[in-house]
């Protein structure tokens, strides 16, 4: 009921605002009476300089700026870059209408001597491929992080796995002074860089470190965040450590520390919970407790991370990191599967346990040379692994009569290491003409493992004369892995629009895959009978050449690249098994073809389409005829007739959004077609054991398509956003069962809905609700078709009142149809947390309950074109929990007041100086 009483004051307030908002109008011209797009105008009280509210003009230069009645001094401003700003007064506040007409911004003088003008920035200007919002113009908590700031500008998109969308573009890449803050994605920026020292956030397409230096544009369909730190805050530290201990024993710790200045950012990073918190993460309410949320096992896990960034010269940069991770894990299983053939179905059921650990080191280093006409990279990475496991699992089969059919009891023990390098060095020389460089770029990924493993089975069938299998087993496999690539290409522009670039690529990669397989000697007690038929050894080979050409068509609104590639290649197959040698060779002389463009429509619309065709290539297990009988239960064969897999893929994105009234939608699509797509064609026999092997089908495809519209509005203190969306995906595929063509076709559809609100620094209220539907069809099998549907409603909550009080609500509720018997449908999932800070806010203690109804649960259902399966794990099971944090920030430039941020004072100006 609260949260329905909560629901309808948001809509009340809403419903108020359109009755009581009042407006101001205009249309801005230039000193030619043509108008002017994306002028930005905004409203700022004259006491402090705060912004009340801002639009920008459509493409006809007409504004309409929409606020409550005000009884205080204001003044309106209008700004474009390369003009002077427009300014009107409003002493008394602003209680009625104004149609301001036609507004005249001149162009700013270009022969003043040394007269030094001081504009405000604006909340937002728009330019080129560019939005820049200006971070001391949108209110956030004084403590507020930059995730926090980020949920203000209009545009953009956050979900509750914060992952970021702009105008329907998706952000996976954000830059702090356009660098890296420990990694691309820009997640341990969102969650620790204070927003207090961010001067502007700039959106725009993300490119490659070549598109940046050459000046190209943009050929992906993603967005970049750029985060610009105050100049006079560009110099500190700040951080946060933290430690928790509850019931159960549960723990968590956090560490993070950041100091920095003009040249060098220095990171340290740190956590450590038993609590399925892996990586790391420091969400001021709810820390790490969404991370055990139906999650498959429970996990300890600890890791440390060193971030290392300087510019040493004016050319000159570096960035490096090293990681130390190790988590293990603690699970229990349960499925029940029910299985399709076209002469019926038969069912499985099978349970494990495991705790299983893995632990790596990690390190990288990147460095880059910027010089006039010469650009150089090199990213060299480092790591090495160990893991262990030791597990125990039992799986039985039955017929529709549930008869017997067969049954396996297991256990292993395994531990392995793993030692990975790759390198990456890119080199690019522009010459005289813009637009003509020679670029050559060299990789290289090398990795080598090794696994031991005790193994322990005993296999029995129940329908035919079949003799039971037992295995002892002392199994080292070994996999090696070596890749390299060399492309050199030179770009040669022909008109200003229109360019071309010719080049060639070579490729080598390399797998061995080996694997000996010893029997225990009751004998002699150990394991020293080399088993014949499981030991092998597999080794893949693809060499491939390909001479490219490149077209591409740069105009104002439309840009077009298509690149035609001729792969020449020669795909090799080796192995030994049951101490023969086995080999094969295949070669191909293929195109491969890329296409993407991008139509600006307007300022608010813009259309992006692409396309691809390659090939994939075979296998040495999949071309080579081996029966491989490994596993008691499913026997592979090879197939030396396979051909490569021919993929077409096809992407299309509309995306629209309105600055004026702050909405938007998107649309899109993908589609998959593949012919000779590599398909497992099974027998079974009357124990159900199976015998696969390799066949080639023609006529599998994919499709899916996606809406999504969205939008928000600030009223005084309340601000909303919202949104829908709906997806909809099909899979149709083929396969052989027992010598017979099956067909499935999968759909789904995923509508979804999101409802924010805020009002000021006090309360935060972020519902959502997503149902999916799944349907598979099927043909040649007793059933006709098989479906289900989920619904998912959460509900997060955080009030910031009274005072130095925090309180968190995280409600989640998940409902499954049709799930098998034995398995939970449904569960409520809800964590709170109380937070009170002291010292000025320096400390902050918090007392938090994870799943408070007690009802985690992991139950699932998943529906492929074979098989129903039903899944159960152990979860994380509920705790309460005690912790302190310590917090500290200490910049260059003086203290700001709490509250807002910017206004007129220095960090909402910027300085234009001009000669006379």
């Amino acid at each position: 009921m609260k949260s329905i009483y909560t629901f309808l004051t948001v809509l009340l307030c809403i419903s108020s605002f359109g009755q009581n908002a009042i407006s101001i109008k205009g249309r801005i011209v230039d000193s030619l009476n043509l108008p002017l797009e994306y002028v930005t105008v905004y409203l700022n009280r004259d006491k402090d300089s705060t912004m009340v509210g801002y639009t920008v003009t459509d493409k006809t230069g007409n504004f309409d700026l929409k606020i409550r009645s005000l009884q205080e001094g204001t003044f309106l401003k209008a700004s474009m870059m390369s003009y002077q700003d427009f300014v009107k007064e409003y002493p008394k506040g602003i209680t009625e209408n104004d149609d301001l007409g036609k507004i005249v911004l001149k162009d700013l003088p270009t022969n003043l001597d040394e007269l030094l003008i001081v504009a405000e920035t604006p909340p937002l200007r728009v330019r080129n491929d560019t939005i820049e919002y200006n971070a001391g113009s949108f209110k956030v908590r004084p403590d507020a992080k930059l995730l926090d700031l980020l949920k203000q500008l209009p545009g953009l998109q956050i979900d509750e796995n914060k992952k970021i969308t702009v105008n329907g573009k998706e952000v996976n890449e954000i830059l702090v002074n356009g660098k890296p803050f420990f990694s691309e994605d820009g997640k341990v920026a969102l969650e620790n860089l204070p927003s207090e020292i961010i001067n502007k956030i700039q959106v725009t397409d993300k490119k490659t470190k070549r598109e940046k230096f050459t000046g190209e544009r943009a050929k992906s369909d993603d967005a970049s965040i750029n985060v610009t730190i105050d100049e006079e805050n560009n110099k500190g530290y700040f951080g946060q450590v933290n430690a928790g201990y509850g019931t159960d024993d549960r723990y968590e710790a956090g560490l993070f520390l950041n100091s920095f200045n003009k040249r060098r950012k220095i990171s340290v990073i740190g956590s450590a919970n038993n609590i399925n918190a892996v990586g790391f993460s420091m969400d001021d309410v709810f820390d790490n407790m969404r991370s055990g949320r139906s999650r498959g096992g429970v996990t300890e896990s600890r890791m440390i991370g060193l971030n290392y960034l300087e510019d040493f010269t004016e050319l000159l940069s570096g960035n490096g990191s090293y990681d130390y991770n190790f988590s293990e894990t603690e699970n229990r299983n349960k499925t029940t599967s029910t299985r399709f053939l076209p002469s019926g179905q038969f069912y499985n059921t099978s349970s494990s346990s495991s705790k299983s650990g893995d632990e790596g080191n990690k390190a990288n280093f990147s460095i880059d040379y910027r010089g006039e006409k010469d650009f150089l990279s090199i990213m060299p990475n480092f790591s090495k692994g160990h893991t262990y496991s030791n597990s125990q699992s039992e799986e039985a089969s039955f017929d529709e009569n549930m008869n017997p059919l067969n049954e396996s009891r297991s256990q292993s023990y395994s531990r392995g290491d793993s030692n990975n390098f790759a390198n990456n060095i890119s080199y690019v020389r522009n010459f005289k003409k813009p637009g003509q460089f020679l670029s050559v770029n060299f990789s290289n990924s090398n990795s080598k493992g090794n696994n031991e493993i005790l193994f322990e089975s005993d296999t029995k069938f129940f329908q035919s004369e079949k003799a039971d299998d037992m295995r002892r087993q002392f199994k080292n496999s070994e996999d090696v892995s070596d890749t390299y690539s060399l492309d050199v290409s030179f770009r040669q522009p022909i008109t200003d629009s229109l360019s071309f670039e010719v080049g060639t690529e070579w490729n080598y990669r390399q797998s061995i895959n080996s694997m000996y397989v010893y029997d225990y000697d009751e004998a002699t007690g150990e394991y020293s009978s080399i088993n014949k038929l499981e030991t092998n050894r597999y080794k893949s080979v693809v060499k491939e050449t390909s001479p490219f050409v490149r077209f591409a068509i740069n105009k104002n609104k439309f840009s077009l690249y298509f690149t035609s590639y001729t792969d020449i290649v020669k795909n090799s197959a080796d192995a030994l098994y049951n101490e023969k040698d086995y080999s094969l060779d295949k070669y191909y002389i293929s195109p491969r073809l890329n296409m993407n463009t991008f139509f600006n429509v307007s300022k608010n619309d813009n259309i992006y389409f692409s396309y691809g065709y390659n090939q994939t290539y075979q296998s040495a297990t999949e071309l080579l005829e081996i029966t491989d009988i490994s596993n008691p239960l499913h026997t592979k064969v090879g197939n030396p007739n396979l051909k490569p897999t021919d993929q077409h893929n096809f992407s299309f994105n509309y995306r629209s959004y309105d600055f004026q009234t702050r909405s938007g939608y998107s649309i899109g699509g993908n589609l998959s077609l593949q012919d000779n797509t590599i398909v497992n064609a099974i027998e079974y026999d009357e124990d159900m054991k199976s015998i696969s092997t390799y066949k080639n089908i023609s006529g599998n495809y994919q499709w899916s398509a996606r809406v999504n519209l969205f939008q928000n509005k600030k009223v005084g203190e309340h601000n909303f956003r919202y949104g829908i969306g709906v997806r909809f995906s099909n899979h149709f595929s083929k396969g052989y069962i027992d010598n017979v063509m099956y067909e499935s076709r999968a759909n789904t559809i995923v509508p979804n809905a999101y409802f924010s609100y805020d009002y000021g620094e006090f309360l935060t209220l972020h519902p959502s609700y997503t149902y999916n539907y799944n349907r598979t069809s099927y043909n040649n099998f007793t059933v006709d078709k098989a479906s289900n549907f989920t619904h998912r409603f959460n509900l997060e909550a955080t009030t910031y009142w009274p005072k130095n009080f925090i309180f968190g609500n995280d409600f989640n509720y998940t409902y499954n149809s049709q799930i098998a018997q034995g398995y939970k449908k449904d569960f409520y999932m809800w964590n709170i947390s109380l937070a009170y800070e002291f010292f000025d806010s320096k400390f902050r203690a918090k007392v938090k309950v994870y799943d408070v109804l007690n009802q985690n649960t992991s139950s699932r259902r998943t529906i492929d074109p074979t098989e129903i399966v039903d899944s159960e794990s152990l979860v994380l099971k509920q705790y309460v929990m005690f912790s302190l944090v310590y917090k500290l920030n200490e910049f260059g430039g003086p203290k700001k007041g709490k509250g807002t941020k910017g206004g007129r004072g220095k960090r909402g100006q910027s300085m234009r100086a001009f000669r006379m």
